[in-house]
């Protein structure tokens, strides 16, 4: 007996080894390649998007920096794969890229049968509806009969049918790959609706030859969780891409900015201390220096900088933080605690 449970034991350690090896495997392979692969959406403003000088921003862009920042130190060793929502998921799985970060719904089907993990929610959202203000309709309960243009391979394209068979309305969808083209599709009158995330329609109506013709109605009709994900099977890179979120929104909490990050480095505040690698070193358990979360907020700023700089009161965008404020302030956003 003594024998058996010996050896039963001896082979739970060697799992454990060959486990904690393989977890190492994606943080060593970015580190080797010297660059992180990240996976962001072909062109939407505020999230991702090119600007005239050819570079990537957004808020979604802003953590593939985040993620490379607490890596290397340095926020421009991101090589970025623009990906429309058919391609996004392919790219994840067959390692194209090492993470995803493209507005992108977490649902139970993704985190099982695809074989992702969302570290987090990096925007709270729900889907809505645009449409010309011409049509002179107040809302969606008034579309029956409507023509709706829809991207393909999102849970928007889903959405909209549960939405119109549960209020037994009629609609006819006109179903496209990428958001540019569904924008156009719609801006040119081939459809009445234009319908994806909140979010998503502010960023499509500053694409519209006329954004002030059109309205987006009241009605959010569904939970819309966006946020980046990685590949099962690599716990240590889960917990970096989860923990480069959580300790933006723990930035933001303990009032540290990109501006005083240094300065706070000083602070009496065990919660910041720990945070900033003053106290004890919480890198080394996901294989990071003492100063990631440094580096990260350096690099980036805190949540709310991320937030108010891309998509803000004071962008085109123009949106409030709603739900996605601190808990301290209303809002779900709720970083865990690194002690």
């Amino acid at each position: 007996m003594k024998s058996k449970l010996m050896t039963a034991l001896l082979g739970l350690a060697v799992a454990a080894l060959a486990g904690g090896a393989a977890s190492a495997q994606t943080l060593q392979t970015v580190k080797e390649r010297g660059m992180l692969r990240c996976g962001v959406n072909t062109g939407l403003p505020g999230f991702a998007s090119q600007n005239d000088q050819g570079q990537w921003q957004g808020l979604d862009v802003d953590y593939c920096k985040a993620v490379a920042a607490a890596i290397f130190g340095d926020p421009s060793k991101v090589q970025y794969s623009p990906l429309s929502a058919v391609q996004r998921f392919p790219a994840l799985q067959n390692n194209e890229i090492d993470m995803l970060a493209r507005n992108t719904t977490w649902t139970m089907d993704r985190d099982t049968t695809l074989g992702l993990k969302f570290a987090g929610v990096n925007y709270y959202d729900g889907q809505g509806f645009m449409v010309k203000k011409e049509l002179n309709v107040n809302s969606a309960l008034e579309l029956s009969g409507a023509t709706v243009c829809v991207q393909s391979g999102t849970t928007t394209e889903l959405n909209l049918a549960d939405y119109f068979r549960t209020n037994k309305m009629d609609y006819n969808p006109v179903v496209i790959e990428a958001q540019s083209d569904v924008n156009s599709a719609y801006d040119s009158g081939r459809c009445d609706v234009l319908t994806t995330d909140a979010s998503g329609l502010a960023a499509s109506r500053l694409e519209l030859s006329n954004p002030d013709d059109n309205v987006i109605l009241p009605e959010i009709i569904s939970k819309e969780p966006l946020g980046p994900a990685v590949r099962q099977g690599d716990d240590q890179w889960f917990n970096i891409v989860k923990w480069t979120h959580y300790a933006l929104l723990d930035a933001e909490e303990l009032g540290v900015t990109q501006a005083n990050v240094d300065e706070m480095k000083s602070s009496e505040n065990p919660e910041i201390r720990r945070l900033l690698g003053q106290d004890k070193d919480f890198g080394s358990a996901i294989g990071l220096p003492k100063d990631w979360a440094v580096n990260v907020i350096k690099a980036v700023g805190n949540y709310g900088e991320i937030f108010e700089r891309n998509i803000g009161v004071n962008t085109p965008l123009k949106i409030q933080r709603g739900q996605n404020a601190l808990w301290t302030k209303g809002g779900l956003q709720y970083g865990m605690p690194i002690r």
